[in-house]
């Protein structure tokens, strides 16, 4: 019964993952993809995208994380993650769930569900060159067109050697509007012996309960929900123990995003500080009242003092999860 942190392209950075963990409740991360294309990538750039790896692959509270790569050359794939393997990654993710315009243009993420036997040659050429005591997983969706491609890509995958396989339970077409079509992610299921994750649309306890129970997964990988309510892995764990835990709080949460921006500071100018703030504000609006209130004038804010001097303002809402 997993809770697996969603790689987020531009968001779910080390930063951030180092934050969400120390909550509690995930037990696995996963990097922003790392994208491979016909050259040979040198060390840093593994390193950029997961830090982790100085750290034998953990986060500072010991949760482990995966590096994905993303691409379509098999052979170009395959040395890719055998330098992941050397740098220390323990677990080496595919990217096949990718709905951006940019990457499926250049033939990376859910395109690549179109051609399922290329998705078997891939993660096939991964399996064959990463040490067998390296998993290699993959994340996809259910199809790039529409939602028929879930079981066939599944059995590729399986027949290829993935471990594991994450299902987003959309289509690329779908994007992320709800709702997810969870019961897609069982019939994939049923159809293949390797274990599935489901993910897409997770927002609360009862929304992870009700997939569990619609799509069969004991394990579940949940993004947006996460960063909207960072402690909605821990309210999770405490529903499978039978026990209550108080939500968190809206001075909480800011002490979070002040935690993460102290660090970002470390290597990016306030002006890029502050976006990432507003990226994570964003989805916090869905989560608490006052990040909603706050909104107006936090979105209009490019330096990090003022942005968290307005973040610390007392709000006329309570102190209370937004509807």
């Amino acid at each position: 019964m997993r809770i697996i942190l969603a790689p987020m392209e531009g968001l779910v950075d080390a930063p951030i993952r180092e934050t969400l963990t120390k909550v509690g409740g995930i037990d696995r991360c996963v990097t922003e993809f790392i994208r491979v294309t016909h050259g040979m990538l040198p060390p840093r750039v593994f390193y950029k995208y997961a830090p982790e790896l100085y750290n034998q692959s953990l986060t500072e509270v010991g949760t482990p994380v995966a590096v994905q790569l993303l691409g379509s050359d098999p052979h170009q794939l395959a040395r890719h993650g055998v330098k992941a393997a050397e740098l220390g990654a323990t677990q080496v993710d595919i990217n096949f769930g990718c709905p951006a315009k940019t990457v499926n243009k250049h033939k990376g993420g859910c395109v690549l569900m179109r051609e399922p036997e290329l998705m078997h040659e891939i993660v096939a050429a991964v399996r064959q060159a990463v040490p067998v005591n390296v998993p290699v997983t993959a994340k996809m969706r259910l199809g790039y067109d529409d939602r028929s491609m879930g079981v066939a890509c599944a059995q590729a995958l399986e027949a290829a050697g993935a471990e594991e396989i994450v299902i987003h339970a959309r289509s690329k077409v779908d994007g992320y509007k709800p709702p997810a079509y969870w019961e897609e992610i069982a019939r994939a299921r049923e159809a293949v012996k390797t274990p599935i994750i489901a993910n897409g649309e997770i927002w609360s306890v009862a929304d992870y309960w009700r997939c569990r129970d619609v799509s069969g997964c004991d394990d579940v990988m949940i993004g947006r929900g996460l960063i909207a309510r960072p402690d909605l892995a821990r309210q999770i764990k405490a529903s499978q123990q039978g026990v209550e835990v108080a939500d968190m709080t809206w001075p909480e949460a800011v002490a979070l995003v002040r935690e993460y921006a102290t660090v970002l500071q470390g290597w990016l100018e306030d002006r890029y500080v502050t976006g990432r703030i507003k990226q994570w504000l964003n989805f916090l609006r869905q989560g608490f009242a006052e990040a909603e209130a706050l909104w107006p004038e936090a979105r209009k804010i490019r330096q990090v003092v003022p942005m968290m001097a307005c973040l610390e303002k007392p709000t006329t809402v309570a102190e209370s999860r937004a509807a």
